[in-house]
C-alpha cells in the first residue's frame, strides 16, 4: 500500500515567525504529502500567527501539498465555537478542515473534512457514522494498539491514521498547567508557554521523567517512534502516517527518514540513530501500539 506522510499542526506555542518559517521550510524541502495548520491547544495562541497562515497556505498549496486546517481540540465559549463556525464554513477544495472536537464534526457534516486524533474512535460504528457525516479520513487515538487497529482497519469506509512520530497527545483540560506552574492565572498567562517550544517536562517526586505540559495539554514525557510498526500499519491498510512538528529535531530529516522506512530503503535502527541528537535526553516509545508498557528505550 503506498503510504501518505502527514505533517500534523505544531501543538506548541512557537515565536510566530518560527511558526511561518518551520512551514516555508516544510512546503519546499520535506517529503510529506499533507500538512496540518491551525491551532489546535489554545485560541489565545491563534491571533499571533494568523497574519501569516494565507502565505503558509499559499506556499504549501504551490508545493502541491494538500492543506489541512486543524481546529481545536477543547472547546470552552463561544468566541472559540465561532472560530470553529468560521473554519467549518470555509468553501475551497484547496483545503480540508480536520475537527478535533465532535461538534466541529457536526458543523462539518455533509462536506469532505478530516478527524483528528482527540476524537474518541474505538469502533467500526464509529468510523461509520463519521463516514457517513463525510469524513474521509480519522487520525485514530494515540492509545489503540495493533490488534483494535487491526480491526478497525478491516473494511474501513475511510482512510485511517496514525502518529508515528512524537510526544503524544494524552489529555487536555480548561485549565491552564503552563501558567499555575509559573504562579500565573490562564487569563493573565503572559504566553509564558511559548519559553517550552517542546513542552515543559514533568518529573515525579522521585524525580523520574512523567509528562509533558503544553499549556492546557498534557502530553507523554517521551517521543512515539513506530518505525518498526510502519510495515505493520500498512499491511494493515492503515496508509497515513502522521508526524507530529517539534523544535529539538529536524522534521525534514524525520519526515525523509520515514519515507525510506515506509519505502524499505531505511531501516528502524538506522532511523533511531538519525533521530537521537535532537531528543536529547528524552526516550522513545512504542508502548500503546504493542501493548507492553515496557516497551520504552532511551538513546
Amino acid at each position: 500500500m503506498t503510504e501518505t506522510l502527514v505533517m500534523g499542526p505544531v501543538l506548541f506555542n512557537w515565536r510566530p515567525e518560527d511558526w511561518r518559517d518551520f512551514h516555508l521550510r516544510i512546503a519546499d524541502e520535506a517529503d510529506v504529502d499533507v500538512v496540518c495548520v491551525g491551532e489546535v491547544v489554545c485560541s489565545k495562541r491563534a491571533p499571533f500567527f494568523a497574519p501569516y497562515l494565507p502565505q503558509v497556505i499559499e506556499r504549501l498549496l504551490a508545493a502541491d501539498k494538500q492543506v489541512l486546517l486543524s481546529t481545536l481540540a477543547l472547546i470552552i465559549n463561544k468566541r472559540e465555537m465561532g472560530g470553529v463556525r468560521d473554519a467549518a464554513s470555509i468553501d475551497d477544495n484547496n483545503i480540508i478542515v480536520e475537527a478535533n472536537d465532535i461538534s466541529a464534526a457536526a458543523l462539518l457534516s455533509g462536506k469532505p473534512h478530516a478527524i483528528g486524533p482527540y476524537i474518541n474512535v474505538y469502533n467500526e460504528g464509529t468510523l461509520a457514522y463519521l463516514a457517513e457525516n463525510g469524513a474521509a479520513s480519522v487520525c485514530l487515538p494515540v492509545e489503540l494498539g495493533l490488534d483494535a487497529l487491526s480491526a478497525l482497519a478491516k473494511n474501513s469506509p475511510v482512510e485511517l491514521e496514525v502518529i508515528v512520530f512524537g510526544r503524544l497527545p494524552l489529555a487536555i483540560s480548561a485549565r491552564c498547567y503552563h501558567a499555575r506552574a509559573h504562579g500565573l492565572h490562564k487569563d493573565g498567562c503572559q504566553y509564558i508557554c511559548i519559553e517550552d517550544p517542546d513542552g515543559m517536562e514533568i518529573k515525579t517526586l522521585d524525580g523520574e521523567s512523567f509528562l509533558a505540559v503544553n499549556g492546557v495539554q498534557v502530553l507523554s514525557h517521551s517521543y512515539a517512534e513506530l518505525s518498526a510498526t510502519v510495515p505493520d500499519l500498512l499491511d494493515l491498510g492503515i496508509s497515513r502516517l502522521r508526524l507530529s512538528p517539534h523544535a529539538n529535531v529536524d522534521m525534514v530529516t524525520v519526515s525523509d527518514a520515514y519515507r525510506a522506512v515506509a519505502r524499505g530503503t531505511l531501516g528502524p535502527e538506522e532511523l533511531q540513530a538519525r533521530l537521537q541528537a535532537g531528543i536529547g535526553n528524552s526516550a522513545f516509545c512504542n508502548g500503546f501500539v504493542v501493548g507492553d508498557i515496557g516497551s520504552l528505550y532511551r538513546n
